[in-house]
């Protein structure tokens, strides 16, 4: 896009952004860089609508990393409830660990020192520096790159993975200034989740529909490589996340309630073993499990 082009779509969707963005807790001059960090770590794959009381319950139990990392590992999985993939819970406690022992306890600026945290890759990175700090970064999610590649690369929807060309255009059209690059990220952000979802964009509401390339062209269809569908039912990961609810019940959980709760033996013994060498089991006698820690 050209420089007038450029300008127009910043203004419209900062615009938008302006009247449309939702009050969330991780987010305004109240957030702190903590709160903004668990956010990302909880967002990952997870609507924000189940995040949003699993992050208000660990605010409060853990206002800071030096309150996380004093817990064990098996708190924060319990903690982490059913917001899915759990391992994420312990790549949150490894981070806060790694700040208080790196970083005197508190949430680093710079990019470098964030994305060299235990769990932190470069998205959550950029986001953290973009929104905790107000820095200038690409920060590309999954409904930014949908927006973008819609907006300016006139597909449905963007490759399975972030691709050079797609983080070419997000960086030529990142604002110069940081504190307008800052609120640009998060309101292409917010413009994705709200708007133009991936499959019922609701495009007579967009702030950008006239200079849409993809609108323009006639919605073609998505034409590239297959993407993965998320099945659930019967699969390996149904199997670990009802493990996983056996084990924040309690104690522990032994060997009869897991067969009971998952009668599959191969695939429980399978899971059983997966849990146990990610860290988020700990078997504590034969045929008895419990959360690390």
């Amino acid at each position: 896009m050209d420089a007038p082009e450029t300008r127009a779509l910043h203004d419209a969707v900062l615009d938008w952004y302006d009247t449309h963005a939702r009050e969330l807790p991780w987010r305004g001059e109240a957030a702190t860089p903590w709160s903004v960090m668990v956010s990302e770590f909880m967002l990952q794959q997870t609507p924000v609508v189940r995040v949003l009381p699993v992050h208000a319950a660990w605010l409060e139990r853990w206002p800071a990393p030096a309150d996380l990392a004093a817990d064990t590992t098996g708190e924060a999985v319990r903690m982490w409830g059913r917001l899915g993939y759990p391992r994420r819970a312990l790549r949150l406690h490894a981070a806060a660990v790694a700040i208080v022992e790196r970083h005197d306890g508190e949430v680093p600026r710079s990019y470098d020192d964030l994305v060299a945290l235990p769990g932190v890759g470069d998205y959550t990175a950029s986001a953290v520096a973009s929104f905790a700090f107000g820095q200038r970064h690409v920060v590309l999610d999954t409904n930014v790159r949908r927006v973008l590649v819609r907006a300016v690369s006139g597909r449905e929807l963007p490759a399975p993975a972030v691709t050079r060309a797609e983080r070419d255009v997000a960086t030529a059209l990142l604002p110069a200034d940081e504190p307008t690059a800052a609120t640009w990220a998060v309101a292409t952000m917010e413009l994705g989740a709200l708007v133009c979802t991936a499959r019922r964009p609701a495009c007579d509401a967009c702030p950008i529909a006239t200079e849409c390339r993809w609108r323009a062209a006639g919605f073609p269809a998505y034409d590239g490589p297959p993407r993965r569908g998320q099945a659930w039912d019967g699969t390996d990961r149904q199997c670990r996340g009802r493990i996983m609810a056996l084990a924040r019940e309690g104690d522990s959980v032994s060997a009869d309630q897991v067969a009971a709760a998952w009668p599959a033996t191969d695939q429980r013994e399978r899971c059983l073993t997966g849990l146990v060498a990610d860290g988020l089991l700990t078997q504590v006698t034969p045929g008895r499990w419990a959360l690390p820690g």
